[in-house]
């Protein structure tokens, strides 16, 4: 099949007249105010595991997942789907058919980012994106990574992007060095064929590389998942915060842009049910549920770790790896 892959058309998709703009929703997407390795993420001794998400239509939203980032469809019911890569499951979906689709002023899912293993790999889903005009919301370089940005069809953010290598990263006092730029699509796109679609699904070392949650109060929010939950700050900007572990960007992204002073989120709507974060070490998790229990955060045991709730209502299981 030959794609029409011009900067022109990949303007239309993002519904974009430049690559300034494009930039600049990609901003509104990560929030810079205008004016590493995949394995390096998952290295780390916390790490994003699965995204479990509700959803009205069960039958597109997993027809969406597979058919535009890649996944593998590895269960399917009547009430729910598990989708991953190479054996590896990173996202469940579950049938809600009478829910409510959940605003975007409640606290929730920003975006799921899914981190390719390679540059190459996030230029060859782009040609793949653009020969099957799949709509994105824009593309940016934030310095430690390149970013492209959509939505599934209930209003579920999605990232795909590729990290630098972490030498790259510029780091001081603590804080790593992210902006929102103009992304260099030729320079991208100059390592695939772009006039062949060859991305058949997702690589195999595609990994959840790290979520970003809408939030009520930043303060609230960086005393549950840094004080309690034991992310270290990265970077924090207007209205948004960034936590890792093991001096990776950002494990998880925090913002209030939409959702300042949102309240308990209502669990009969749709979007993110939970997340996992993965404990490379058993002593680490033992560590985490006595932090939680001293800070009086509910705990509920789990066959394989346990899992809490943040001030706003979004579960967060801690695994072992």
């Amino acid at each position: 099949m030959t794609i029409d892959l011009t900067r022109r058309t990949l303007l239309q998709l993002a519904g974009a007249t430049s690559l300034a703009m494009a930039a600049a929703a990609a901003a509104r997407a990560e929030g810079t105010p205008q004016g590493g390795g995949p394995t390096y993420a998952s290295r780390t001794p916390m790490r994003v595991g699965m995204v479990t998400l509700r959803v009205k239509n069960l039958e597109k939203i997993a027809d969406y997942y597979r058919d535009v980032i890649g996944l593998t469809v590895m269960e399917r019911s009547a009430t729910g789907a598990k989708l991953g890569t190479a054996g590896i499951k990173l996202l469940a979906l579950e049938a809600r058919p009478d829910a409510a689709i959940e605003p975007r002023n409640a606290a929730g899912l920003y975006h799921t980012a899914f981190l390719m293993p390679t540059r190459k790999d996030l230029a060859r889903w782009l040609v793949h994106a653009a020969s099957h005009r799949v709509p994105l919301s824009g593309f940016a370089d934030h310095l430690v990574s390149e970013s492209i940005y959509l939505d599934d069809p209930e209003g579920n953010g999605i990232e795909v992007y590729a990290d630098r290598d972490p030498s790259q990263w510029q780091w001081s006092e603590g804080s790593v060095k992210m902006a929102t730029d103009e992304l260099n699509i030729p320079d991208l796109l100059s390592l695939t064929n772009t006039r062949v679609a060859d991305y058949a699904k997702a690589p195999d070392g595609m990994r959840v590389g790290h979520m970003h949650l809408r939030v009520g109060d930043l303060a609230q929010a960086e005393s549950f998942y840094h004080g309690t939950v034991g992310l270290d700050p990265t970077r924090r900007r207007d209205g948004a915060a960034f936590l890792s572990s093991g001096r990776y960007h950002h494990h998880l992204g925090m913002n209030v842009w939409q959702s300042q002073g949102a309240g308990q989120r209502d669990e009969q709507t749709t979007g993110l049910a939970w997340f996992s974060l993965m404990m490379a070490k058993p002593e680490l998790l033992a560590a985490q549920e006595e932090r939680l229990r001293k800070n009086g955060v509910k705990v509920t045991a789990l066959a394989d770790g346990l899992e809490a709730i943040d001030p706003w209502g979004t579960r967060v299981r801690l695994l072992k790896v």
